[in-house]
């Protein structure tokens, strides 16, 4: 089970390098020249700060319902 692990690890792990890298070399010449990748960025940042925000959410009241449970 080990054996499979490692080498699903470095499967996932060359295939990412190699996604990176191919987008490294090219420039992305469209969205920066119309100046669209802000755009872009900010709706993903928006994005992860609402995930964020939710997380702490449901933690919180995970937390909550665990006191609950406790002091029953």
């Amino acid at each position: 089970m080990e054996q499979i692990k490692k080498y699903l690890f470095l499967t996932v792990t060359l295939l990412l390098s190699n996604l990176l890298h191919a987008q490294a070399m090219s420039d992305g010449g469209i969205m920066r020249s119309n100046g669209k990748i802000l755009v872009v960025m900010s709706v993903v940042v928006i994005i992860l700060i609402g995930l964020f925000i939710y997380l702490l959410s449901i933690d919180r009241k995970i937390a909550h319902l665990e006191k609950e449970a406790k002091n029953k």
